[in-house]
């Protein structure tokens, strides 16, 4: 996903990054999922499960399995990507290690079976077919509309990027061997049926992907088998592996993950520098200098750790009776990476208005209000606040708009 949570690549990134095209397939019919609003998409994505259930005794902390016997939702998410789509797709200019992996795990390691440069389906189908070989397409919401869909409102949900990766693997075959992510995972089974085992995490709520061997994770703690319509959400540290089950038709499956760097600790990294900036503008204590040779011994003092300290303390107190958390560069990631609002016209409506201005009396139509940030100066009255919506333009760069 552009950014986003960044897929794990292989191979040279070449050529530019296809445009987005709108509806390279439509979805047959209305969605069975509620896409009015970012709270009831999540709420039809996880349904029968209750929202407030799923953050109170399943969000960060175990996995959750909802199999469905719903044939509409089945024949809806087999049509947000299919196998066969990927005949069109290549023709658009896709490359190994941008757009496609392909892997297969052998006797427990990855085996990565990417050639050089631009993908062709000939020999993309030759790999899957002979070599059982597993197809990772990257970031699908590029070319899918009712993935960019999902995927925009799962943003403004969660106020955090949001990717995805499908997983085509043929019956008999395994792409990945055992490994955890850093990202909370929701897998929705489109196609086929793929075999899944969860193993207790190594590393609960892991910041990084690793790779685990067979002889440390012990017995699976989940065992399952997903069909078309079913969802699994994983937190992130939880160790898995899957296959494709022998005699049976290909799998096809879409990882939606999010919350990637997205930690109480990384919130500090981020707060923190500009609380110190600010104290320090404000504390000539702070800008005094640190004692001589300091940066040249191996270990810290205890004079320079009780400092440290003190210091420490000092922000602690200065933070409880601030207003504004100085976030920097999440709240820039997130407002330059997200998805744009999911809209398909010609973009006219959507530019600048003529004529005047409107007053404190005007009545102002959000049409894209889960895209807006209000701010407040400290010292500001809350009625002239302004608005900004960023919004991306047709060369694809972030332009905001007041």
């Amino acid at each position: 996903m552009p950014k986003k949570v960044k897929p794990a690549g292989d191979g040279k990134e070449e050529g530019p990054v296809p445009c987005k095209q709108v509806k390279l397939e439509a979805a047959g019919g209305p969605s069975p999922l509620n896409l009015d609003s970012p709270s009831g998409l999540f709420e039809s994505l996880i349904s029968p499960v209750k929202t407030e259930t799923f953050f109170k005794e399943f969000w960060e902390q175990k996995p959750l399995l909802i199999q469905r016997d719903d044939p509409v939702l089945a024949t809806y998410y087999q049509s947000l990507f299919r196998l066969s789509d990927l005949k069109s797709l290549c023709s658009r200019g896709m490359y190994y290690g941008r757009d496609v992996n392909v892997c297969r795990c052998v006797n427990g390691k990855k085996k990565v079976l990417n050639k050089d440069g631009k993908v062709h389906f000939l020999q993309l189908r030759k790999d899957f077919d002979q070599k059982r070989a597993t197809i990772q397409f990257h970031q699908p919401q590029r070319f899918k509309d009712e993935l960019w869909r999902i995927q925009e409102k799962l943003e403004c949900y969660f106020g955090s990027l949001v990717g995805s990766n499908v997983y085509i693997t043929p019956a008999g075959s395994q792409g990945l061997p055992p490994h955890y992510d850093d990202v909370e995972v929701f897998i929705l089974q489109l196609e086929g049926e793929k075999h899944w085992r969860l193993y207790h995490p190594t590393v609960p709520l892991a910041r990084e992907y690793s790779l685990e061997a067979e002889d440390r994770i012990g017995r699976p703690a989940h065992e399952f088998t997903l069909k078309p319509g079913d969802l699994l959400y994983f937190p992130r540290g939880t160790v898995h592996q899957a296959d494709t089950p022998s005699g049976l038709a290909h799998s096809t499956h879409v990882t939606i993950s999010t919350y990637q760097s997205s930690s109480w600790g990384d919130f500090l990294l981020d707060t923190i520098p500009g609380l110190v900036f600010d104290t320090a503008k404000a504390d000539v204590e702070l800008r005094a200098g640190i004692p001589r040779q300091l940066l040249l011994q191996v270990e810290t003092t205890a004079a320079a750790t009780r400092k440290l300290s003190g210091f420490l303390r000092m922000l602690a107190d200065r933070l409880e009776g601030t207003r504004e958390l100085l976030s920097a560069d999440m709240k820039k990631d997130f407002a330059m990476n997200r998805l744009p609002p999911y809209y398909v016209g010609d973009g006219a409506e959507l530019s600048t208005p003529g004529g005047q201005l409107p007053g404190l009396d005007s009545t102002v139509r959000l049409q894209f209000r889960d895209h807006v940030v209000l701010t407040v100066g400290p010292d500001q009255d809350p009625s002239e606040c302004q608005i900004f919506l960023m919004q991306k333009d047709s060369a694809g760069m972030m332009k905001r708009k007041t």
